[in-house]
């Protein structure tokens, strides 16, 4: 399907190095984006799709890091079911799995976590939630796991690593394993702060420093912050990635923020939400975090949502995340929400305020156009100007 998304008021890329581009027109077609910019109508008129934006801003698709999946739409921590779904209405179109550790009765032993790592993957690459795209299968490193057992799982399709719920004695005895992933390509990812659940410990500055990770997930806490010495130390000691996670410590997010900000490092930094966890289902975390360092710590919108896009995508090697010719279909329309005080979205981010959402499209087709249930009305009116196929991707209602 060929889809043109029209009379965009701008558009925010999510490239830290170029965060803005010009014109006001998106073509996707067969999944990947086509053309950005000021486009000819003749080649707008053959899209089989139109959505006319009406003034809203475009941004790619936002990418959770870490997100706490377990098989299908469901989360037996919080007992929902069709949260990931409901992600997508707060313009989520990809989800990273945290690690399948809240499936129920989990194995820990060398068999068993391979296995629940390879059938968490392979489930997800047949199964898209609302359309979104979900990354599952993060192996929970164990004792015991050898070199063999890497080359199994990346043979498997398997490519992500997570540190911190191990049966180890000590944090530090994550390093050889974390080396062991890195040797075979896959992306390693290591808890931060305190212990979050029963059975887990808490890990720091030292700690990450000798693991040596690509990620320190949740460095502002998940939910409990490390003290605040570490996290200069990280910074400067280290060219890791920091998430911070919107079930975190708001205060510390803010830290990492300006000590990357100061650096300039803000690359390194990532947007993600820790959920569903104890903080609950939270459909609208990636933009509250935006919010916050939009209207508190003094980072450009744009530039906050490039570290909920193409810093995510970027780290996490994915073709989504950016908008530019060739990239994944994956865009969101926002907008100040009605009723509110400022003109735009971009300005009611700087005022503290999450966005309205109006429309959703993953693959170049639209989960949604005119109104996300779970955000307020979008000022403009977004809708479908044309469609040649028989569907009117109308939200449900409330």
């Amino acid at each position: 399907m060929k889809t043109a998304i029209v009379n965009i008021g701008s558009i925010v890329t999510g490239d830290l190095t170029k965060p803005l581009a010009d014109g006001d027109t998106i073509i996707t077609s067969d999944g990947k984006i086509e053309a950005v910019g000021n486009i000819v109508a003749a080649d707008v008129e053959q899209c089989d799709v139109i959505i006319d934006a009406n003034g809203t801003i475009a941004i790619p698709g936002l990418i959770d890091s870490h997100v706490h999946v377990t098989f299908g739409d469901y989360t037996p921590r919080q007992k929902t079911v069709g949260f990931l779904e409901s992600y997508v209405h707060g313009g989520v179109t990809t989800s990273i799995s945290a690690s399948e550790v809240h499936v129920p009765g989990r194995p820990k032993d060398v068999v068993g976590v391979k296995a629940l790592a390879v059938a968490a993957s392979k489930c997800f690459q047949n199964y898209r939630p609302g359309g979104m795209r979900v990354h599952a299968g993060s192996l929970i490193l164990e004792p015991g796991l050898q070199d063999d057992d890497f080359s199994d799982l990346v043979a498997a399709g398997v490519w992500m690593v997570k540190a911190g719920f191990g049966a180890f004695s000590s944090p530090y005895e994550y390093a050889p394993l974390v080396a062991l992933a890195r040797r075979h390509g896959m992306v390693s990812m290591v808890h931060t702060g305190g212990a979050s659940i029963p059975g887990s410990s808490g890990i720091w500055a030292d700690h990450l420093l000798r693991i040596k990770p690509d990620v320190s997930y949740h460095v502002n806490g998940g939910p409990i912050a490390m003290p605040d010495e570490d996290f200069g130390r990280l910074v400067n000691e280290s060219d890791m990635a920091l998430q911070i996670c919107t079930a975190g410590n708001l205060r510390t997010t803010l830290l990492v923020s300006d000590l990357l900000a100061g650096s300039d490092q803000l690359a390194r930094l990532l947007i993600a939400t820790d959920t569903p966890t104890g903080s609950g289902i939270m459909p609208l975390g990636m933009l509250y975090t935006i919010s916050h360092l939009a209207s508190l710590g003094n980072v450009a919108p744009e530039i906050a949502i490039a570290a909920a896009t193409g810093n995510n995508a970027r780290v996490y090697r994915l073709n989504s995340g950016i908008i530019a010719k060739g990239r994944d279909a994956d865009i969101v329309l926002i907008d100040a929400c009605m009723g509110g005080s400022k003109a735009d979205a971009m300005s009611g981010l700087k005022n503290g305020d999450i966005p309205a959402v109006g429309a959703v499209l993953t693959d170049g087709i639209p989960r949604f156009v005119g109104r996300s249930r779970n955000t307020p009305e979008t000022m403009r009116k977004v809708r479908v100007a044309k469609s040649n196929v028989t569907q009117d991707f109308s939200s449900i209602g409330h």
